[in-house]
């Protein structure tokens, strides 16, 4: 149960975050914690912890009898989930949906094909449920329903690899995802090529088939770029 205290940090947390990483905050800006205090009605303490969870994320730098400064975007921790949802919120969100699906584009393609060569017979299992899951859910508009097995099948497909530094991205990839969904940069149904492919890199993966579990993934990847053309040009 969240307190009324959390509410009141998680509150200045997000109005702060959404501020910085939308430009309200140029880098260089000095935000002072007495005035932060008072715009939000909250105490110093409030203040304090929102701006150390700000620094943990590189957004801000606060210095004793200068303030809370704003970083450049070079420095932040652009990989955060936080600071993602944060920026697919604002103004940025078409670069910013662009940018991350180039990554993943790098990325998941060779992630795929390690799968295939390291997943275990459960996380093939996994990953043939999902897929049939993306099916079912594909039509009539059941965007959140279809959301929960993509976000899982790309998880399952990034911890198969057997690369902790793949499976770390889950998280971000989960957020894309996430973000395409919830400010309706997706088809009211997905597309059902993107939706077959999804099968049968399950196939490819479960056949321990790299090749081709790599290739039908970049096939999902340049889809992927390609709504984004559409959707938010």
């Amino acid at each position: 149960m969240t307190t009324p205290a959390q509410g009141l940090h998680s509150h200045v947390l997000a109005a702060l975050g959404l501020a910085i990483t939308a430009g309200e905050y140029p880098p260089g800006t000095v935000l002072r914690s007495d005035e932060l205090a008072q715009r939000f009605d909250v105490s110093r303490t409030v203040v304090r912890e929102v701006v150390r969870v700000l620094e943990s994320m590189h957004l801000v730098e606060s210095r004793r009898r200068v303030g809370v400064t704003v970083l450049p975007i070079a420095g932040w921790n652009v990989y955060d989930p936080q600071v993602i949802r944060w920026r697919l919120a604002g103004s940025d969100r078409p670069r910013q949906l662009r940018s991350l699906t180039v990554l993943r584009s790098a990325v998941e393609p060779v992630a795929a094909g390690l799968a295939a060569e390291n997943a275990t017979p459960d996380q093939c299992r996994e990953l043939t449920e999902h897929a049939l899951g993306m099916v079912a859910t594909s039509r009539g508009r059941r965007l959140e329903e279809y959301l929960v097995h993509d976000i899982a099948f790309h998880r399952v497909v990034l911890n198969a690899s057997g690369n902790e530094m793949f499976a770390r991205l889950g998280d971000v990839v989960a957020e894309v995802l996430t973000g395409r969904t919830h400010h309706h940069v997706m088809f009211e149904d997905p597309d059902p090529a993107a939706v077959t492919l999804h099968v049968q890199v399950a196939e490819a993966v479960r056949e321990r088939d790299a090749a081709r579990a790599e290739e039908l993934t970049r096939q999902i990847a340049v889809g992927a770029l390609q709504e984004l053309d559409v959707l938010a040009p």
